[in-house]
């Protein structure tokens, strides 16, 4: 059954606490990419991905890459709400041999499609999972979540291009756009002008959404899991660190753990209380 606008939006706030416990707890990590993103990936899990917690490797499960795979915080928050890991797990987040490495890695924690490092290649791999479902006749879809930061890389485009070259309809990406990547602002580090005017311009169908809006998240995931003519992607504009007030928009926050004040102001801002 589908959850309601309200119950994503209480399902989000619940994987933020867990985002900033589990960066909090390793002191390390990437916190702000992880909350950016939590929005649209609470509601993709919840009610589009065809995935089955208690048997994640299902042959014909639809495929989920977070291409940013530094913003792990966010995936092992979901991942746990969703059943696929416990809560207990998301305590070994950087531990060595945990369940819940830095980056998401497919040979330690159920539920991970990919194993990512380097930025730029989920497309890729999402451009050769597509190619195999048709191949295979499964209906399975891919779902591919690039950073804003991470579209700098050239592989992308080179998958873009790819995709629609093979006219890959059930190949659909999300691309967190909150402006801001390791160093500084994307526009500082290198500008990347009219991003949809690019993705048009490769034969992708765009559409532009709030992604913090649970209602623009929902009819936007509508848009993408129903065009299967082309290959589509959702541009999410965000904010870096949403929800948490010092860590909004702010690039040191990119990858770094709050402190123990700053820990409790945000457990505060987001409504938990710490006994």
């Amino acid at each position: 059954m589908s959850m309601a606008i309200s119950e994503l939006e209480e399902l989000a706030r619940n994987c933020r606490i867990e985002i900033i416990k589990m960066v909090y707890r390793a002191q390390a990590g990437h916190p702000g990419g992880s909350l950016s993103e939590i929005d649209l990936m609470s509601a993709l899990y919840a009610n589009y991905l065809r995935v089955d917690p208690k048997n994640p490797d299902w042959h014909d499960r639809d495929r989920f890459i977070l291409s940013k795979g530094h913003a792990s915080p966010g995936m092992y928050a979901i991942l746990a709400e969703m059943g696929f890991i416990s809560h207990d797990d998301l305590e070994s987040y950087r531990v060595l041999g945990g369940v819940c490495q830095g980056h998401v890695d497919m040979k330690w924690c159920p539920g991970v499609d990919f194993s990512a490092g380097s930025l730029g290649m989920g497309l890729s791999f999402g451009v050769g999972c597509a190619v195999a479902a048709r191949l295979s006749n499964s209906k399975r879809s891919v779902f591919v979540m690039l950073g804003d930061g991470e579209i700098q890389e050239g592989s992308v485009w080179e998958a873009a291009m790819a995709a629609k070259h093979h006219e890959l309809g059930n190949l659909k990406v999300i691309l967190d756009r909150n402006r801001i990547q390791n160093d500084d602002f994307c526009v500082e580090q290198m500008r990347m002008f009219d991003i949809p005017a690019k993705w048009k311009s490769f034969g992708w169908d765009v559409k532009e959404i709030n992604g913090h809006d649970m209602n623009e998240i929902v009819e936007g995931l509508d848009y993408l899991v129903s065009n299967n003519d082309n290959p589509t992607i959702l541009i999410a504009h965000t904010v870096k660190g949403k929800g948490v007030s010092y860590m909004e928009d702010n690039p040191s926050f990119h990858g770094a753990a709050p402190n123990q004040e700053q820990f409790d102001i945000a457990m505060r801002e987001l409504g938990e209380v710490i006994v």
